[in-house]
């Protein structure tokens, strides 16, 4: 009959090979088998005593050599035996079944302690389980056979018990875990070395902050079954910590391993504002809000109201709780919105609130200023600045409290009797079209240089009577600021009451250095007067009623005209 061996010792139980094959190796060579492999031992006689005939690694006690010795290795086909040990680490133990079946003998140790004792020679297969706890920790297990005649046959199992009811042991804490943190990402991946545990079922993740309780975040009902995760944290810029506990098929969970923690980048925006009001005023509207928590900053977007224009963002970088759009035109009505901004730069929802601009007055004009800008006529300048507001059509100006005039510009020149020695206030008010006028703008003042003390009487007046005029003749005027002389004539007239009045009027404006002038006019033997008057340089001058004026009288040439 041909001899069956049911292990992976065939032809191949010489050779090393990797990816589960077995390794077998000649008794004078030293055999090491990596755990939980079975290391085999075989004897050419039933008392596992002398030199192994053969030493083997073996993935499992599951055994049947029909009636014959095991394939390759020399043994008799009576009377041999094997023995298998192993150690491994059972994590934290527990309850465990042992079972054995042989023909004929096998005996089971545990750590060198009997557990299954079945060493006799039948002639059918003997099986025996028994439940035992092991406790935690790295144990050896020990498997003697031995056949004496007949046919020959083993097996021998061991399986954590994973009833509920009788395991109450938690599975060890997972040990070896660290963490990588991707801020651009916020991905968390977790690894850890594989729990110990025969009865692994798997893995659960607990994330917290410091001050909150442990909050599973792997799967609700499923276990993480490798030993690598990634999470999302929320990305508020807290650290979290993270907690793996392993669970056996029992439904027990184990403790927590070494805590880790991960400070998350901050991408999570602040609560809206809440309270957004909206004011309507002279100066614009003026928009509120309660205090955000979290914010350092506010922004505040704008939309017209009744179109599709975007909104647009009119401030940033607003500290406080409040903030006034000076820029909405008269009129018309927006939509606001208000965000808060966090030190991170987050931006939250915006609170958004209706408001519109009724039709005000402009606000004051502002940086008003006055020149002498005098040269042959006397006069000043003003200029300002426009207000804000975009419905200005025109301004008024006044000087000394009363209205001199208007402009549809920002300057205006003034030359209405600009008088020397005199102080002039002035103040602008913007117009807008709607007829609204501003408040006044701060005064501007100038003083005009020079004095108000005319000239003293030319004297040394006389004019005589020529052919081709009258010749007027005077002392030069001793006046300092002398600026030009001028002549005047009066003509009698009958006032309609049987007397007459004498009626002057310029007839020529002469330099400084002039002391005559000839008057061109026909000989008619009219009597006439005749006067000089000194003007300065601040136009001062008397005035042709002044008493102190010398008129000289004098009669024309030729003879008079009869009507």
């Amino acid at each position: 009959m041909t001899r069956i061996r049911l292990s992976a010792l065939a032809t191949t139980a010489a050779l090393a090979a990797s990816g589960g094959l077995l390794t077998a190796t000649p008794a004078s060579a030293a055999v090491s088998c990596a755990s939980p492999v079975w290391k085999a031992e075989y004897f050419a006689n039933t008392t596992l005593t002398g030199t192994p005939k053969l030493t083997a690694c073996d993935s499992a006690v599951a055994e049947n050599y029909g009636l014959g010795d095991p394939a390759g290795v020399t043994l008799p086909k009576d009377n041999f035996s094997v023995r298998w040990s192993l150690t491994r680490d059972f994590g934290s133990g527990g309850p465990f079944t042992f079972t054995a079946e042989a023909q004929d003998g096998i005996r089971v140790h545990l750590d060198g302690v009997r557990r299954i004792d079945l060493w006799k020679n039948t002639t059918t297969t003997q099986k025996k389980t028994v439940a035992l706890t092991v406790p935690a920790g790295r144990h050896t297990l020990r498997v003697d056979y031995a056949t004496w005649t007949g046919a020959a046959n083993v097996k021998f199992t061991y399986a954590p018990n994973t009833s509920a009811t009788a395991d109450k042991v938690r599975p060890l804490a997972p040990t070896g875990a660290s963490v990588a943190y991707d801020r651009a990402l916020n991905k968390v991946t977790l690894k850890w070395a594989a729990n110990k545990e025969m009865d692994l079922a798997g893995y659960r993740l607990y994330r917290r902050l410091p001050t909150t309780a442990w909050a599973k975040v792997s799967s609700a009902t499923a276990l993480i079954p490798g030993t690598s995760y990634v999470n999302y944290p929320p990305a508020t810029g807290e650290s979290f910590l993270y907690e793996l506990r392993a669970v056996d098929r029992a439904g027990n969970e184990s403790w927590g391993g070494a805590d880790l923690t991960v400070a998350t980048v901050d991408r999570t925006p602040t609560a809206a504002p809440a309270g957004v009001t909206a004011t309507d005023g002279a100066g614009g509207v003026a928009l509120a809000w309660q205090p955000v928590t979290g914010a350092v900053k506010y922004t505040v977007h704008r939309q017209r109201t009744g179109t599709t224009d975007p909104a647009v963002q009119v401030a940033t970088g607003i500290t406080g709780t409040a903030w006034k759009d000076t820029a909405a035109a008269e009129r018309t009505g927006y939509t606001y919105g208000v965000s808060a901004v966090d030190a991170a730069g987050n931006v939250s929802a915006r609170t958004g609130v209706s408001g519109s601009h009724g039709d005000y007055a402009p606000a004051a004009p502002t940086g008003l200023t006055v020149v002498d800008a005098s040269n042959a006529v006397r006069q000043h300048v003003l200029s300002w600045t426009a207000p804000a507001d975009t419905d200005v059509v025109s301004y008024r100006v006044y000087r000394n409290g009363s209205l001199l005039d208007t402009s549809s510009f920002t300057s205006l020149k003034d030359m209405q009797a600009v008088r020397h020695g005199t102080t002039y206030r002035y103040a602008v008010s913007a117009m807008d079209a709607a007829g609204n006028e501003s408040p006044l703008s701060a005064e501007a003042s100038i003083t005009t240089e020079g004095d108000l003390d005319a000239p003293a009487a030319v004297t040394g007046v006389k004019a005589t009577p020529r052919e081709d005029g009258v010749l007027v003749e005077w002392d030069a005027s001793t006046e300092p600021d002398l600026k030009r002389y001028e002549v005047f004539k009066a003509e009698r007239y009958d006032d309609g009451d049987g007397g007459y009045v004498w009626l002057a009027h310029p007839v020529e404006y002469l330099a400084e250095d002039a002391t005559s002038f000839l008057h061109p006019s026909p000989a008619d033997g009219e009597t006439v007067m005749y006067t000089v008057i000194a003007v300065d340089d601040w136009e001062n001058t008397l005035r042709v009623e002044d008493p102190t004026l010398n008129w000289v009288e004098v009669t024309e040439l030729g003879t008079p005209v009869t009507e």
